[in-house]
């Protein structure tokens, strides 16, 4: 059985949509799955792994995180932190639009806004479809994650821009 950190070596020397869904496959039904795939994330991109988030649902182009309401999160008003509210918003535009990608295109991140439209209390899910890039096309992809609490409601709304282009070692 593979170890936490020799899976996320992989991925991080293969990173490609195929291994991420690949992890995620193995993954998804095992206890804690989700919990696991939240880490190698966390490893993969450190300040991610600040907000400990937890896949629930991952597709091509597709993704569902959640992030638990910690101390840790919250801000002095007792409800999420905002900067904890963009990170689990920019993970999720990451992990969908990088689960999208033709073999030997990479991402970056460029442009990343938020709307806070409530108090966020309690674990907040964030929800995000990105589009397919095009293999070999240098482009810019705006994608969109919604974040609810648990009652359904939207507490903020993240827009991604993402720099899509051919992988080039």
């Amino acid at each position: 059985m593979p170890t936490l950190s020799s899976l996320t070596e992989s991925l991080s020397r293969l990173a490609s949509a195929e291994t991420l869904r690949r992890a995620w496959s193995l993954l998804r039904h095992a206890p804690g799955g989700g919990v696991l795939m939240g880490q190698i994330l966390g490893n993969l991109a450190p300040y991610t792994g600040t907000i400990h988030p937890e896949v629930l649902t991952l597709e091509e182009g597709y993704t569902r995180v959640r992030m638990r309401d910690r101390r840790r999160v919250r801000n002095h008003l007792r409800s999420v932190h905002a900067i904890a509210l963009m990170n689990l918003g920019e993970v999720a535009t990451g992990v969908a639009m990088m689960s999208a990608l033709p073999e030997g295109m990479r991402g970056i991140i460029t442009h990343l806004e938020m709307d806070y439209l409530k108090k966020a209390r309690g674990p907040i899910t964030a929800e995000c479809r990105a589009p397919t890039a095009v293999a070999g096309e240098r482009r810019e992809y705006h994608v969109q994650a919604d974040l609810t609490d648990e009652n359904g409601e939207v507490v903020a709304r993240a827009r991604a821009h993402w720099l899509i282009g051919p992988a080039t070692h």
